[in-house]
């Protein structure tokens, strides 16, 4: 089984700055995509950014140029370095990763169970 655990939400003024993470842990042969999505609350979960095993990145127009996303494939781990905090940021993260487990060849998306990011002066 695999699991996934996020950290580094909490309470952060406008502008200011957040590193979110997410490791995942368990029988894990490789994992293709990370990305982070979020969900304010009455609004549908919503992808924020995406980064592809080779590094390839995706993010949505709202987090351009203040959001950065990374990943260390050694350690199982996505980042999301967050800037320039708005209040509107303000929201449920979670990360998924599309992992291989061992012997099992197809890719299957995994969540973990979120960590809240409050922006509010």
């Amino acid at each position: 089984q695999v699991q996934l655990a996020e950290s580094g939400g909490g309470l952060v003024q406008p502008g200011g700055s957040l590193r979110l993470s997410c490791v995942a842990s368990g029988s894990i042969a490789s994992i293709n995509s990370m990305g982070w999505y979020r969900q304010a609350p009455g609004k549908q979960r919503e992808l924020v950014a995406e980064i592809m095993s080779a590094g390839t990145t995706t993010y949505t127009d709202f987090v351009k140029g203040r959001f950065t996303i990374s990943r260390d494939n050694a350690k199982n781990t996505v980042y999301l370095q967050m800037n320039s905090l708005k209040p509107e940021d303000t929201a449920v993260y979670y990360c998924k990763m599309s992992v291989r487990l061992p012997y099992i060849w197809r890719w299957d998306d995994y969540w973990g169970q979120g960590t809240q990011v409050t922006v509010a002066s």
